[in-house]
C-alpha cells in the first residue's frame, strides 16, 4: 500500500506541473483544427521541392497528432497529390511536437528543452524529406482540387457557420476527440513516470542510462518500437531525467518514441515502398543522436552557468499551487467524462 501510495504521489506532482499547459494546449489544438483548412495544406505541400518540406515541418509542429493519428492524415496528403518528401517531413514532425506537447514540455523540462526540442522535431523532418526528394527527383505531383469538407457538418457547399457553432466545434474536437485520442495514452504516461520517480534509484540510471551514447542507444532501442505520443512520453522523461539521465538521451527517446511504433513503420512500407521506411527511420536515428549528443553540450553550458533555462534549475523551481490542482481536477474531470461520458448517461436516465 505505502508503494502504491508513493507512485500516486509522484503521478499527481506530475500531473499538476503539467496540467495547466495541457488545458490551454488542448484548447488552442482545438482553434487550430477550426481555422486551419485541409486544402490550404495539401495546396502548399503539393510539390515536390525543398520548400514544401519545410512547410509540411511547419504546419506538422503546432498539429496535436501522435504517431498514429497522423497517419491518416499523412496518407490524405500523399492521395491529395503531396510529394514523398513532403510526406516523410510531415510524418516525423507532427507526431514528436504539438500544441499541447509544447506547453507541457516547457512545464516540466523548461524552456530550453522545449526549444531545442522544436528544431530538433523540425530539422528531423526536413532532413528526411530533403533525402527523400534528392533520391526521387523528377517525381510528378498531382494536387487535386477538391472542395474542401466542412469540419462541422461535413458539407462540401459554401455555407456558414454561427459563432456559437464554432466555438462549439472548437471545445468538442479538443477536449472531445483529441482527448479521447491521447487521454488514455497520458495517463499512463504520468503513471510510469510515477513508477519511475518512485521505485528506480539514482545509482541505477547513473550506472546504465546516464549519459553518452550508450543511453542515447539504449534510449533510441526503447523508443522506436513503442507507442507512446509526444505528450504522455514527457513525464517518463522528465522522471528519467530527475533520476540522473542526461538531457541528451531524454531527447533522444522525444524524438524517437512519438516519430515511430510498428504501425506507423508498417505504413510507411506499404504506401511508399521500402525505401521511403528506410530514410524514415534512418533520419530519425541518424539526427536524434546527433541532436541528442549537441544537446548534452549545449545543456551543459546552460547548467554550469546557473541559466534559469536550465532543465534541472526548472525542476528545482517547479511546486504545486492552486492552479495545478484545480486544473489537474478539470483534466481529470474531463478525461473521465470524455471516456465514461455516454455511459454515465444512460445510466443516469436508467435509474435517475
Amino acid at each position: 500500500m505505502n508503494s502504491i501510495l508513493g507512485v500516486l504521489r509522484e503521478a499527481y506532482l506530475l500531473l499538476n506541473q503539467m496540467s495547466p499547459y495541457l488545458l490551454f494546449g488542448f484548447l488552442f489544438a482545438g482553434i487550430l483544427h477550426i481555422i486551419i483548412k485541409s486544402d490550404m495544406v495539401s495546396r502548399h505541400l503539393g510539390r515536390n521541392t525543398t520548400l514544401s518540406v519545410i512547410k509540411a515541418s511547419l504546419f506538422g509542429i503546432p498539429l496535436p497528432l501522435c504517431s498514429c493519428s497522423v497517419v491518416p492524415a499523412a496518407m490524405s496528403l500523399r492521395k491529395e497529390g503531396a510529394s514523398q518528401g513532403a510526406v516523410l517531413s510531415f510524418f516525423i514532425a507532427t507526431p514528436t511536437t504539438g500544441v499541447d506537447s509544447i506547453l507541457a514540455t516547457y512545464s516540466l523540462l523548461g524552456g530550453l528543452f522545449t526549444i531545442y526540442r522544436i528544431i530538433a522535431s523540425f530539422l528531423t523532418g526536413v532532413i528526411a524529406g530533403l533525402i527523400s526528394n534528392l533520391l526521387k527527383k523528377g517525381q510528378p505531383s498531382s494536387i487535386k482540387n477538391e472542395p474542401d469538407r466542412c469540419k462541422h457538418c461535413g458539407s462540401g457547399e459554401e455555407h456558414v457557420h454561427s459563432v456559437l457553432d464554432k466555438i462549439k466545434g472548437v471545445f468538442t474536437y479538443a477536449f472531445g476527440d483529441l482527448l479521447r485520442d491521447s487521454g488514455t495514452a497520458l495517463v499512463v504516461g504520468i503513471l510510469i513516470g510515477g513508477v519511475i520517480a518512485y521505485f528506480v534509484p539514482e545509482s541505477f540510471i547513473e550506472a546504465y542510462m546516464g549519459s553518452g551514447l550508450k543511453a542515447m542507444i539504449i534510449m533510441l532501442l526503447v523508443g522506436i518500437p513503442m507507442y507512446v505520443c509526444a505528450t504522455a512520453s514527457i513525464p517518463i522523461a522528465a522522471a528519467l531525467m530527475l533520476k540522473g539521465m542526461a538531457p541528451g538521451a531524454a531527447l533522444v527517446f522525444l524524438i524517437a518514441g512519438p516519430a515511430t511504433n510498428i504501425v506507423t513503420m508498417m505504413v510507411v512500407k506499404k504506401n511508399m515502398g521500402t525505401q521511403a521506411l528506410v530514410i524514415y527511420l534512418s533520419s530519425i536515428i541518424v539526427s536524434s543522436l546527433a541532436l541528442g549528443a549537441l544537446f548534452d553540450v549545449i545543456s551543459g553550458y546552460f547548467y554550469k552557468t546557473g541559466s534559469a533555462f536550465s532543465v534541472l534549475a526548472h525542476h528545482q523551481k517547479a511546486g504545486i499551487g492552486w492552479m495545478g490542482n484545480a486544473a489537474s481536477i478539470v483534466l481529470m474531470a474531463l478525461v473521465i467524462y470524455t471516456f465514461g461520458g455516454a455511459k454515465l448517461r444512460r445510466l443516469w436516465r436508467r435509474y435517475m
